[in-house]
């Protein structure tokens, strides 16, 4: 007890200790119960587990869909941020604030409801349906799926940054002869380029995980529209915890190799404008 007190007096230390436990207890001690739980067993069995068909092609598809719903939402998410700062408009504080629906969306309900509007018998998906165009049980439902599930960070990641580019920038280009559209690339963009990249990198990540809407929305076929989230989870249905962490890990390995390189472009951004 007099340790702790010790501690508490010291607030640096205790601010470490604080922040230390925090990152263990919650990040690195389950990712080490995964890894040990994996070196437990045969490392062929693990290789095979990790390169089967079927895993491979969940891998593909998640890395792929993330990839795609992020930059989409990316270049989107850019437009629509700088519309809610820059202009003012009615209706502008509603949009704004429903910007923030998917955080707060079970993203079972989520998916029920893109099932819904998108299936053969919904409001968008009868009018697709005449022109030969399927969403749900598709690669299309997925990358929707992830898309509406993701879509908040970019906007709510620039947002702020935005909001806080000074005019006197944008007034001096212009006072020099710069057009508008030179005064955005040559100007403005540059200073966006690392909160552009987090967005981004934010957006991919929520969509790498995701799995209650993707579950709703597509048909969770091998092969077909399988993703890494969802093959997770019927592996441990069908009581194999081994494929289940096999997959998980490799997953989490791809994932923070994409998150470093992201890392070190968003450093090197960061340095050349600074």
């Amino acid at each position: 007890m007099r340790l702790f007190l010790n501690v508490i007096k010291t607030p640096n230390l205790f601010m470490a200790l604080s922040l230390i436990s925090y990152i263990f207890f919650l990040l690195i001690l389950p990712l080490l119960a995964l890894f040990f739980l994996i070196m437990q067993n045969d490392w062929y069995q693990v290789y095979k587990k990790a390169t089967d068909p079927i895993a491979v092609s969940a891998y593909s598809l998640t890395l792929e869909m993330a990839f795609f719903a992020a930059l989409l939402n990316t270049f989107f998410g850019f437009i629509i941020t700088w519309v809610l700062t820059r202009y003012n408009f009615s209706g502008k504080k509603l949009i704004d604030a429903a910007v923030d629906l998917p955080f707060a969306l079970p993203t079972s309900v989520a998916g029920l409801t893109l099932a819904t509007v998108y299936g053969e018998q919904g409001w968008i998906g009868s009018l697709l349906k005449t022109f030969n165009i399927e969403i749900v049980f598709t690669k299309a439902g997925v990358l929707l799926a992830m898309i509406f599930v993701s879509f908040p960070f970019v906007i709510r990641t620039l947002q702020p940054v935005i909001q806080e580019v000074e005019k006197s920038l944008e007034e001096a280009a212009w006072s020099l002869g710069a057009s508008p559209f030179q005064t955005f690339f040559r100007v403005i963009l540059p200073t966006l380029w690392p909160s552009i990249l987090t967005g981004f990198t934010l957006s991919f990540s929520r969509a790498l995980g995701e799995f209650g809407s993707i579950v709703m929305i597509s048909s969770n076929l091998a092969l077909k529209d399988l993703v890494a989230s969802v093959l997770i989870y019927q592996s441990l249905e069908q009581y194999d915890y081994i494929g289940a962490s096999v997959i998980g890990a490799v997953i989490l390995l791809i994932a923070l190799l994409t998150f470093l390189i992201i890392n070190k472009l968003q450093s090197r951004n960061f340095h050349s404008v600074y």
